[in-house]
């Protein structure tokens, strides 16, 4: 893969900015992720916003949640792109193994941070 892969970062609220924010001061790469935030925008707005900031690039859009209103602005006009995987329930941990494979083909990374996510949730 040629061009490094873009992070987009959709969340209700601050949920988005905190998450970016935490990424970029822990790993120290910054410019790669970019929060986007339903704040105040209605869905035709939020999906714009999401386009816009998704723009040409390969791209990893991660949602905080399944099914609500970030997941379907990322769904509704971009579905078709084949340079685009969708990764619901971001955390912190997917955020900073992205950073980490930012030339990987966005299949291949959407599968390592899924993964990555998911082991770095526990219960003691």
């Amino acid at each position: 893969m040629t061009e490094a892969l873009r992070g987009i970062v959709v969340g209700h609220g601050g949920v988005a900015q905190a998450l970016v924010g935490a990424a970029e001061e822990i790993s120290g790469v910054r410019g790669s992720l970019v929060a986007v935030s339903n704040s105040g925008l209605g869905r035709e707005q939020l999906e714009q916003t999401v386009v816009e900031a998704v723009g040409d690039r390969p791209a990893i859009l991660f949602v905080d949640l399944p099914s609500g209103s970030c997941h379907f602005a990322a769904m509704r006009r971009l579905a078709q792109r084949s340079d685009l995987r969708v990764v619901t329930g971001v955390n912190l941990v997917m955020l900073l193994e992205f950073l980490f494979h930012l030339n990987e083909s966005p299949a291949e990374v959407a599968r390592r941070v899924a993964q990555a996510g998911t082991r770095g949730i526990s219960e003691r």
